[in-house]
C-alpha cells in the first residue's frame, strides 16, 4: 500500500484548505484513513478518521466544526477540508491507512504534507 498525501501550503488566518491523500495498492484491506499531524517540538497526534465505508467519523475537539473528512472510494483519495485555519494548525499533515489486519496500528504512513498558517 501506498499514499501520497498533497495539498498543503501556506495560508493565512482564516483561510481554507483542502488536503487529499491517494491510496494505491490493497486498497481492499482498508479498515479506516486518518490524518495525523505534527507540529515542532509537539507528539504525533490523530485529527480526524473515517471508516472506509464512511458510517463512522472522529474529530480531534482542536478541529471539530472547522475541519471535515470525507472520502472518494471511487478514487481510493481520502480529503480533509481544513476551514477557519488558525495557527496552531500549522504542522505536517500525515495521511495513515488503519488496515484490517491490524486495526489500531495505523500501519502505512504517506510522507506527509507541510501546512504553515500565517497570522
Amino acid at each position: 500500500v501506498q499514499l501520497q498525501a498533497f495539498g498543503g501550503g501556506l495560508v493565512q488566518t482564516g483561510d481554507s484548505l483542502r488536503l487529499s491523500c491517494v491510496i494505491s495498492g490493497r486498497t481492499f484491506s482498508v479498515y479506516r484513513m486518518g490524518w495525523f499531524r505534527q507540529a515542532p517540538g509537539k507528539e504525533r497526534a490523530l485529527v480526524s478518521s473515517i471508516t472506509w465505508s464512511g458510517s463512522s467519523t472522529y474529530y480531534a475537539d482542536s478541529v471539530k466544526g472547522r475541519f471535515t473528512i470525507s472520502r472518494d472510494n471511487a478514487k481510493n483519495t481520502v480529503y480533509l477540508q481544513m476551514n477557519s485555519v488558525k495557527p496552531e494548525d500549522a504542522a505536517v499533515y500525515y495521511c495513515v491507512l488503519d488496515s484490517f489486519t491490524a486495526p489500531g496500528s495505523w500501519d502505512y504512513w504517506g510522507q506527509g504534507t507541510q501546512v504553515t498558517v500565517s497570522s
